[in-house]
């Protein structure tokens, strides 16, 4: 892809407007109260825990920190919308990005036209990151989809499956997966016997589903968001299909998708889901634990750690907000280009996830294939790691 370069004139003209006030502001532009409403609320929340840590610690270069939310409900006009409004805030740091990919997808040319770090905790496309533009503001603590392809794809092979089929929301992140996908099964020698799509709201998939298993495939990568896969996995579980397992991407998990399908008919289909992240199993224990009771102590207080909701989205702003607020200290600036730099140079940081080392120096995507996992869900609806899951 040949590298966008930004006009001049944006780059010279950086907003630099507010710095004289106490407050610097991150803005959160997700789906606050539709299909993905668990994922927003998760990644406020990651991000406002982190925010009151470096409060606690005297802020930002002695200004104060503060969260501000914007709702684009899925919507990428709305989304773009929140963006132009955003760069208006006086003090605005930086900008974390929601679930939706195709949101954040279209959102990429105003975040580089105003030259505004854009921090994705969730949005898992490739070209997210992989966009063509110089400099690059994205940088993402997230799946990655053509990382994400190579582990499901293991996963199915290690499970014995021969034969699978794709079962995709038509959509940029739908197609993004597809081609991860078919590069993972050439890989792995599993075969793609079908692929099948779906659009969103779709009210039933069954031919889809019947297509996959006519095909001769034991098992089926599905690419969706809670409602899509919640009937999904309903029909599958109601049409004699409990047979053909489901391995899911994790764009299920953003929303009610346990309330949606029902225990009683979660427990009849063979589901497993990529994550990142579970505070049932820590890497850094001492971080995570005091992480776990802040998380407790605001917002859920008897809380079992597999229970979080979104638990990823909290995981990734809290692991980004503390980077930012790590790139600011060392380059002793709230200017978004030395931001940006300081940033992309980072040696290393300890965060819940891993011990990030130069995260960022590359391709700008902070987590590869080795640092995810495939979870299932236990009889109470909770996600927790598979036998055989590895970080």
């Amino acid at each position: 892809m040949l590298k966008r370069l930004l006009p001049l004139a944006f780059l010279l003209l950086l907003p630099q407007f507010g710095w004289a006030q106490s407050t610097v502001k991150i803005g959160l532009d997700a789906d606050m109260s539709a299909v993905a409403q668990e994922g927003g609320v998760a990644i406020e929340r990651g991000a406002q825990l982190a925010i009151d840590e470096i409060n606690q610690a005297g802020g930002l270069l002695g200004k104060r920190l503060e969260l501000i939310i914007k709702d684009h409900k899925g919507n990428p006009a709305r989304g773009r919308y929140n963006v132009k409004h955003l760069v208006k805030e006086d003090g605005l740091l930086a900008i974390l990005g929601g679930v939706h990919t195709p949101v954040v997808l279209q959102e990429l040319e105003l975040i580089h036209q105003y030259g505004v770090p854009f921090l994705v905790p969730w949005a898992a496309g490739t070209p997210i990151v992989d966009n063509g533009f110089d400099p690059n503001f994205v940088f993402r603590v997230s799946v990655r989809d053509a990382e994400a392809a190579t582990v499901m794809l293991l996963h199915a092979k290690k499970q014995g499956h021969k034969k699978v089929g794709l079962l995709l929301e038509q959509t940029g992140w739908g197609r993004s997966n597809e081609k991860s996908m078919l590069r993972a099964a050439e890989q792995f020698g599993v075969e793609v016997s079908q692929i099948s799509w779906f659009n969103w709201r779709q009210p039933s998939m069954i031919k889809e589903i019947e297509r996959i298993k006519e095909s001769g495939a034991t098992a089926a990568l599905l690419v969706a968001n809670a409602p899509e896969g919640a009937v999904i996995v309903k029909e599958v579980a109601e049409h004699a299909s409990q047979d053909l397992a489901i391995i899911s991407h994790w764009g299920i998990v953003g929303g009610e998708f346990v309330k949606q399908v029902g225990l009683p008919t979660l427990g009849k289909v063979d589901l497993s889901v990529l994550q990142t992240y579970s505070f049932a199993k820590p890497y850094n224990k001492a971080l995570n634990n005091r992480v776990l009771e802040a998380y407790r102590s605001k917002y859920e207080a008897d809380i079992q750690p597999e229970a979080i909701p979104g638990a990823v989205g909290v995981a990734h702003a809290y692991d980004l907000v503390k980077m930012l607020a790590k790139a600011v200290e060392a380059s002793g600036s709230l200017e978004w280009n030395k931001v940006r730099e300081s940033l992309k140079t980072m040696k290393s940081f300890d965060g819940l996830l891993k011990t990030y080392l130069q995260p960022f120096s590359e391709s700008q995507d902070a987590l590869l294939a080795p640092d995810y996992m495939m979870m299932e869900y236990n009889e109470m609806g909770h996600l927790i790691p598979t036998d055989n899951a590895e970080k």
